[in-house]
């Protein structure tokens, strides 16, 4: 891997690093803003008695607002949103490298899952939840701007802000990595522990991605696929 990326930040007008304190009470207010929701599908979402609609629409909202969030604690510290892997360097390719990747990524990820499941970890009830089961052309259309927000936006934090963060506060990549993909992961409880496990494990390696493309847009592209497949394209099939 490039051992060029941009972890350590120093104050364009101190010429100083922020202070370590700084930084850990700034983490510790994004992960106060997202980690309570991710523990609520532990148990709420698990009853599958929310309408499609609800949960996209306030997932949207949810993941703009986080989005914004981000982008404005970068703006004001003064970072080039490079930092969070907001690049247009080499986009055909890295957009290639998505498409790519996702084959393998796909079908490795449904690999673990059968293994785990196997392996006696729970399951989820359906292939896919019934608060994700979007039908008709209007909660399809929705379903394709939700999986295209959450991939923007959900990179954007969970590889691109808390991979930095991370790294800054522990001085360790590879501890980054595995804080938040384990973060990462907690949104998942609806999909049974094997779930978690495998959502956990592509968060692991869409960072690893991030990490070597030193960009987040073969992660979005890769991310994306992966939503749109499980989400809009396969159920269309299961209605045949």
């Amino acid at each position: 891997m490039s051992q060029q990326f941009p972890y350590t930040e120093i104050n364009s007008e101190t010429g100083e690093p922020p202070p370590r304190k700084e930084r850990i009470i700034e983490i510790t207010v994004i992960l106060f803003l997202i980690v309570p929701s991710m523990f609520l599908s532990f148990f709420g979402l698990r009853s599958g008695n929310i309408p499609f609609v609800l949960v996209a629409l306030s997932t949207i909202f949810r993941d703009l607002g986080l989005l914004f969030l981000v982008l404005f604690l970068s703006w004001r510290d003064r970072e080039p949103f490079s930092r969070l892997g907001w690049t247009s360097k080499n986009y055909p390719g890295e957009i290639i490298w998505g498409v790519l990747l996702i084959v393998p990524i796909f079908y490795g990820a449904a690999l673990l899952q059968s293994i785990l499941q196997q392996s006696g970890f729970s399951s989820p009830r359906t292939p896919v939840p019934s608060f994700l089961a979007a039908s008709g052309v209007f909660e399809m259309s929705l379903a394709t701007i939700l999986v295209i927000i959450v991939a923007f936006s959900e990179e954007t934090l969970f590889r691109g802000y808390l991979i930095l963060r991370f790294t800054q506060i522990t001085k360790n990549r590879t501890a980054a990595l595995i804080l938040s993909s384990v973060i990462f992961a907690l949104g998942h409880g609806y999909e049974g522990s094997s779930g978690v496990i495998t959502v956990g494990a592509i968060g692991f390696v869409l960072g690893l991605i991030y990490v070597w493309r030193q960009s987040l847009i073969s992660p979005i592209v890769i991310h994306f696929l992966q939503n749109f497949i499980a989400i809009v394209v396969l159920p269309l099939f299961d209605k045949k």
